[in-house]
């Protein structure tokens, strides 16, 4: 197990974690409820997370962005998680996957165009994952065919989050089958680029304010430039901006199960039963001390990896290990944060409903909890 040269946050970053949890308590807030039932993130929230520096965390100054680190975008999920997780996943595939590409693989003429206006009003998606292509994520259909002067894309994506709210779109295509993974290749397609639509939008167990849509590709003509990375490199790009965006989605699941357990301590302290509160009932206070021993040491891991990609150290097993600890941990702790509520656990009118409904997807998307015990187990194999 690797180690970071540093667990704690610094003042500066401690700083930070409580402006964007007060962002987005004050603002997010009021509206997780509405946007949960309409299905749709509220424009006014999006706006203000580009106004405050939330969509650009690591784009370097030159750009417009905060020029930050790693773990201030992670600090930032688990900030906004512990309000609504909805919200956090928008400003996680903005950060550690869309940027993080652009940062890593854009040549300086893709940087120039389009990380000014991903810094400022421009939501970026992630085209990897399609109908038999989920797991197996290189056993992809999407083609691209070079026709001399552009690539013609063709083909269907799903589950692509952000896809709504959207306007640039990294997708995922081969350009040549008969290399298998060898031949995939990341392309940057616009919204507004002919040939290019978006399918139906997915209903939700959970995360309903993030929109989850399919994008259909029907002979796109994507110019030259806007291949990202080398041809053929695609899967290179695909593997390694997953493996930091587990970390993203561990940070989206410690907030959660944070904001999960401090629900249940505040109505432990407000509801009385046989004459006590029920934070007075050792069984209630054993319950709740477990819970929060847990997510304790699942932080411990998303903040371990998490230095460890900022300190350019190996983090893959640890990103997996953070991943999956704290989809199950996150999972637990709002199923049993609910009960603590009894029946009230179980309508709107308090969080602890959502908050379940949330904790699903955690073992779901970018890389399933089967996939990341896989992937440790091959680490460790190693060691």
């Amino acid at each position: 197990m690797n180690f970071a040269p540093l667990s704690a946050l610094s003042n500066d970053e401690q700083l930070f974690f409580d402006e964007v949890e007060k962002f987005a308590r004050t603002h997010i807030g009021p509206k997780v409820l509405e946007m949960d039932e309409a299905e749709k993130l509220a424009p006014e929230i999006l706006a203000q997370m580009f106004e405050l520096g939330l969509m650009g965390i690591e784009v370097p100054a030159e750009y417009g962005g905060a020029e930050g680190s790693f773990m201030m975008a992670i600090l930032a999920i688990q900030a906004i998680s512990r309000v609504d997780p909805s919200v956090s996943v928008v400003c996680d595939v903005q950060n550690t996957l869309v940027n993080n590409i652009f940062n890593r693989w854009g040549t300086p003429e893709q940087k120039k165009k389009y990380f000014p206006r991903l810094c400022t009003n421009l939501v970026g998606a992630y085209c990897l994952t399609e109908a038999n292509s989920g797991s197996d994520a290189f056993a992809m259909k999407a083609r691209a065919f070079d026709e001399g002067s552009h690539w013609r894309l063709t083909g269907k994506k799903i589950f692509i989050t952000n896809a709504k709210e959207a306007g640039v779109f990294i997708v995922f295509a081969n350009i040549n089958p008969e290399l298998g993974y060898k031949g995939i290749t990341a392309f940057i397609v616009d919204k507004d680029m002919p040939g290019f639509s978006l399918g139906k939008k997915e209903v939700k167990l959970g995360i309903r304010a993030s929109s989850t849509c399919e994008v259909i590709l029907d002979n796109v003509k994507v110019p030259k430039e806007n291949v990202i990375g080398e041809l053929g490199k695609g899967y290179k790009i695909a593997i390694e901006t997953l493996n930091e965006g587990r970390i993203g989605i561990a940070s989206q699941m410690l907030g959660l199960a944070e904001g999960a357990l401090a629900g249940a301590m505040n109505y432990a302290r407000q509801r009385e039963q046989f004459g006590k509160h029920l934070r007075e009932f050792q069984g209630i206070q054993m319950q709740l001390a477990e819970l929060a021993t847990k997510i304790e040491s699942g932080k411990l891991l998303v903040y371990n990896a998490a230095r460890l990609k900022d300190a350019n150290m190996a983090f893959i097993k640890e990103a997996a290990m953070a991943k999956y600890w704290m989809a199950q941990v996150a999972e637990e702790v709002a199923s049993r944060a609910l009960e603590v509520y009894g029946g009230y656990g179980f309508i709107k009118e308090f969080p602890a409903e959502k908050f379940y409904r949330d904790a699903k997807i955690g073992k779901l998307y970018e890389g399933t909890s089967n996939m990341q015990l896989t992937t440790i187990f091959k680490l460790i194999d190693k060691d």
